[in-house]
């Protein structure tokens, strides 16, 4: 991994905010080209957030890049550039938590703040023979507690490191490698044989299903209308094909008309599907219809986004896109590209 053995705190702090809720094979070209992109907090900070969310483009969870853009910010204003050491100061930061704050000052200055995320909890209820729910908060406070035991203070980077890797390695979540654990012979689920139950997680609420209808106007030109999500809302900052919910009782057409005319002011026709896709979100999943639609009538208001642009097809690749409209992006930029051919 290119952050592992890394000892800059601009790198370890990128890096620990990308593996928030992203594997590491996931986040791993990532990091490499957002440090080719932004190599200092500097460039972070001085970049438009549009540059920002466009390199951040299909990770995900896209109020971290925003907070990330932000928290450069503050550090180059209020630090000179130069993260803060301590946790009580680095939690001040804008998507800084206690798990990495703890991270990152015990991985970039060598301070004693114990780490706790999926394979910790997994490799201490194990080793402990907790069997407590690890959805409650009560039970994670419990390992917090162990942990903060437990940690070296004189290697407190290489405990947590080698603690988030023997869960991740080792202690996996089904079939761990109970043999070759250096730990095994204290690890109490190990002798009562509950290594498949332990740790125990209650069931997930079921995921909510939206089916979503979208409009691509065209222009007599050619070119497409895209709008800028508020940047208060979820997937702030980033680029779309206007839309909504569909409504009991409507037709998805009638859902992408209604939705026009709710969100720009316009009433459109919508003559043509374009491409359905599904797409899953962390708290809910979507069916996404786009519809190539016309205008009628009305005057184009970003009623409820920040902005509204007519872009080329041929453009549509230089603005950050949620990922299910970043699917319609390419589909609409190749079947142009097949067309001129």
């Amino acid at each position: 991994m290119p952050w592992r053995g890394e000892k800059d705190p601009y790198k370890i702090w990128i890096s620990e905010i990308m593996l928030q809720q992203t594997r590491v094979d996931q986040a791993w070209p990532y990091f490499e080209n957002f440090m080719k992109v932004f190599p200092t907090v500097f460039d972070l900070a001085k970049a438009d957030q549009q540059q920002v969310l466009k390199a951040w483009e299909g990770l995900g969870y896209y109020s971290r890049a925003r907070n990330l853009h932000a928290a450069s910010k503050m550090i180059v204003e209020d630090y000179n550039g130069k993260l803060p050491e301590t946790y009580d100061e680095i939690i001040k930061l804008k998507g800084i938590g206690p798990y990495t704050a703890a991270a990152i000052t015990s991985i970039a200055f060598d301070l004693p703040n114990a780490v706790v995320d999926g394979n910790v909890i997994r490799v201490i209820t194990r080793y402990f023979g907790i069997e407590d729910d690890v959805r409650k908060t009560g039970t994670v406070k419990e390992v917090q507690s162990l942990v903060n035991k437990l940690i070296s203070q004189e290697r407190p980077a290489e405990f947590n490191q080698g603690m988030m890797e023997l869960g991740a390695t080792i202690c996996s979540p089904h079939n761990p490698d109970c043999l070759n654990c250096p730990i095994q012979t204290g690890c109490i689920a190990t002798k009562i044989a509950k290594t498949d139950i332990i740790p125990y997680k209650s069931n997930a609420k079921k995921k909510p299903h939206k089916v979503i209808g979208v409009g691509i106007i065209e222009a007599e030109d050619g070119k497409l209308l895209i709008a800028l999500r508020p940047e208060d809302a979820m997937l702030g900052g980033l680029w779309e094909f206007p839309g909504g919910k569909q409504e009991k009782g409507e037709t998805i057409q009638q859902t992408v008309e209604r939705e026009l005319l709710e969100e720009l002011g316009v009433e459109v026709h919508a003559y043509k599907e374009f491409m359905t896709l599904k797409h899953t979100y962390s708290h809910f999943s979507i069916t996404m219809h786009a519809w190539f639609c016309k205008l009628i009538s009305g005057t184009l208001e970003p009623k409820s986004s920040q902005e509204i642009r007519w872009v080329e097809r041929s453009e549509l690749e230089e603005y950050p896109f949620p990922k299910a409209n970043k699917v319609l992006t390419e589909k609409l930029i190749g079947d142009e590209v097949r067309s001129e051919k």
